[in-house]
């Protein structure tokens, strides 16, 4: 059964280790926040990721998949979503203060984008249900439960790992540095937002 969660972990770290919206959002929480108000935002980012990898266990992404309107619908709104947290990033980028309480994100809006950093994506919902639905086809029923545990163990690791690292470095790094780290995930983000806008115009034209 171990080999069962290893296998589960291993699939996850190569799922969840590309750059995406939520380690860019944990990795700019950590820059900007005191270590333990940074690790509960990345408690509030792994709950929502648990939770989108388990639905899309159930299938959400089959869903998704199957129903055209609905994909068009969640692109839209998905894209219109990140483009605001693109330029949001984008405006804070020259105002970093490391730890400072009064330029911290509030806690129940920090809640809110780890909910939307998950969720705002289709295509990764798509993708990981269509994953998760695959693997799932491979295992007996005695095997789901270890195996899924192993998925959310081994992002567990990963963004708690990410909130560490960077909390303890940040520190030894250059104002410049992180601003243009800012700079370059607000980029990221916004240019991805754009893609989910032009993805959605293409299958509605």
């Amino acid at each position: 059964m171990m080999a069962v969660v290893l296998r589960g972990m291993l699939i996850s770290f190569a799922l969840v280790s590309s750059i995406g919206m939520q380690n860019l959002f944990v990795f700019n929480s950590a820059m900007s926040n005191r270590m333990r108000r940074a690790l509960l935002i990345c408690l509030f980012v792994w709950i929502a990721d648990t939770t989108l990898t388990t639905v899309a266990f159930l299938g959400m992404g089959a869903l998704i998949s199957h129903y055209l309107w609905l994909k068009i619908i969640i692109m839209l709104l998905g894209g219109l979503i990140v483009i605001w947290m693109g330029i949001g990033i984008l405006r804070s980028a020259s105002q970093i203060e490391l730890g400072k309480d009064d330029s911290q994100l509030p806690l129940k809006d920090a809640f809110a984008s780890a909910w939307i950093v998950a969720f705002a994506n289709p295509q990764a919902i798509i993708d990981t249900g269509v994953t998760m639905g695959a693997l799932r086809g491979t295992l007996t029923n005695s095997e789901v439960l270890p195996f899924l545990g192993g998925i959310i163990l081994a992002t567990a690791i990963w963004f708690f790992s990410i909130t560490i690292i960077v909390g303890i470095l940040k520190n030894r790094l250059p104002k410049r540095i992180l601003m243009w780290i800012n700079i370059i995930s607000g980029v990221i983000v916004l240019g991805y937002g754009i893609a989910l806008l032009i993805n959605a115009a293409r299958l509605i034209l």
